[in-house]
């Protein structure tokens, strides 16, 4: 009975250390996510509370600047965020997320503010090991379309236990239509716990990224 329970006890952990810690964008039930992404021309930070193991509401703010430095754009406003499948594998987990937003939005190329929907999808499958995501969000208003598609893929170094750091390598390729006329291409380094995870690095554009996420 003993030797069951720990064996019990470790496939948890193991699952635990797999679950939305490393790019879901809500948390457990009950709990309280923060995120945050900056550079020179996209920074993003969110807070959301999962009123149930599958459904968070937030607030977020945007801050979006073509690469030309001419179009600027800041959204203030409410999310929602839904986990709509989970599939539990032997040694893996993939979940699909379905996010909507609404937001009023001022541009320096238009007067007064707007209102923005920002409708996305993200999918994501992860071990302890290797993670992969691609998600794509909608940002739309009147004579405003700055639709977002990005693709991650990383690896861990090594295992570690489950309340010690890891350390990740982690490349992705994002692109916003209306912004920019290419793709951005960042290789960054990821520490990661079981709450929390920071990245940092530098784009093939040298322009510097720092992310960080952390559940309360």
């Amino acid at each position: 009975m003993k030797l069951r329970l720990v064996k019990l006890v470790g496939s948890l952990l193991g699952l635990l250390m797999a679950l939305p810690v490393f790019a879901g964008p809500m948390g457990f039930k009950e709990s309280t996510m923060s995120m945050g992404d900056f550079s020179t021309n996209w920074r993003e930070v969110f807070v959301n509370y999962a009123i149930t193991s599958k459904d968070a509401i937030g607030s977020e703010v945007v801050y979006m600047r073509s690469d030309d430095k001419r179009l600027t754009r800041e959204a203030v406003g409410l999310t929602y965020t839904h986990l709509a499948k989970r599939w539990n594998l032997p040694e893996a987990q993939a979940n699909l997320w379905l996010v909507g937003g609404l937001s009023a939005v001022k541009g320096n190329n238009f007067d007064g503010t707007r209102t923005l929907l920002s409708p996305g999808i993200q999918f994501d499958y992860e071990t302890t090991r290797l993670y992969f995501a691609t998600a794509a969000r909608l940002y739309r208003t009147k004579d405003i379309n700055h639709d977002y598609s990005s693709m991650r893929a990383g690896f861990s170094f090594y295992e570690v236990d489950y309340d010690e750091v890891q350390p990740w390598f982690i490349l992705e390729a994002r692109r916003m239509k209306g912004l920019s006329d290419k793709t951005e291409i960042t290789p960054m380094l990821r520490l990661i716990h079981n709450r929390y995870f920071i990245e940092a690095g530098v784009s093939t554009d040298k322009q510097a990224r720092f992310n960080f996420m952390y559940i309360f």
